[in-house]
């Protein structure tokens, strides 16, 4: 991988983490169609890093008040008492599922399920449900049912949104995506669901990014290119993805989620002609 791959990927990275348009699928499509190397799940979560830090940037007041709740709490014997406490221990747990998955199925997530059809597949099917969710939110609005916000959400919503980030170990579904739907399905605000997804998202890619570092260390280590090619992917991914964050944020006060379910399904679409044609390897 060449510094200019690496950088190419950081952006790919950063663009579409947040974005509900999978980061995994186009980690795997773009360097098929520029005749790079895949670049492995291992890069795809050490990179997810940069991410990670313009999660932690972007929400530091929100962040900075649950983890000091949430100690606070703790302290005074009452770790439950306000909604901010609670939010932090709704945030771990809800994170659980994920862990315990992503050990179940690391073989698989890091093989057989990175192949093209897998991801067209999740692409698509995702599109189906995030447009379900959609036009159920409709039907609650023309009713006059008030969506909740993120002072409402309890611990039924964070277990059901933590279960549903698990789909999120399939490359071509989305982690923003799953958790955005099933906040959708909860009757969360686009707004709402979208900000309750980067939280949660918070201790899975810090999980997954230490954890691959340390798998890895030592081949990186071996080869000072390859430590310079992850400094540059991760930090264009963390400069991308900031922007990326305030857009989405920005994006669904006013509008539906319509653009990512075309986008999803023409680029599955797509995909699946050109692996039928022979232009794209599977694997």
């Amino acid at each position: 991988m060449t510094i200019f791959e690496a950088a190419i990927l950081g952006i790919v990275q950063g663009l579409t983490e947040f974005l509900p348009i999978s980061s995994s699928a186009h980690l795997r499509i773009v360097p098929v169609l520029a005749g790079w190397s895949d670049p492995g799940a291992a890069f795809t979560a050490i990179v997810q890093i940069g991410t990670l830090a313009a999660v932690l940037i972007y929400f530091y007041n929100d962040i900075k008040t649950i983890v000091t709740a949430t100690l606070q709490g703790i302290g005074a014997g009452r770790p439950f008492e306000n909604q901010e406490a609670r939010m932090g221990w709704m945030i771990a747990a809800g994170t659980v599922p994920i862990v315990v998955f992503g050990l179940l199925f690391k073989d698989q997530i890091e093989t057989s399920l990175r192949s093209l059809y897998w991801i067209s597949a999740a692409l698509i099917i995702l599109a189906l449900f995030l447009s379900l969710a959609e036009w159920i939110m409709r039907r609650r609005q023309q009713k006059g049912i008030e969506q909740e916000s993120m002072q409402d959400i309890g611990w039924k919503e964070a277990l059901l949104i933590g279960l549903a980030q698990c789909l999120a170990l399939i490359p071509g579904s989305s982690r923003s995506g799953v958790t955005i739907t099933a906040g959708l399905f909860l009757n969360l605000s686009r707004e709402t669901a979208a900000r309750f997804s980067f939280l949660l998202s918070l201790p899975a890619v810090l999980a997954a990014g230490v954890y691959q570092l340390y798998a890895t260390w030592d081949e990186l280590m071996a080869s000072s290119a390859e430590l310079v090619n992850l400094a540059v992917a991760t930090l264009m991914a963390g400069i991308v993805g900031y922007a990326s964050i305030a857009f989405l944020i920005t994006f669904l006060k006013r509008h539906s989620t319509g653009i990512f379910i075309t986008y999803r399904i023409m680029l599955a679409v797509v995909i699946l002609v050109m692996l039928q044609a022979g232009l794209l390897p599977p694997k």
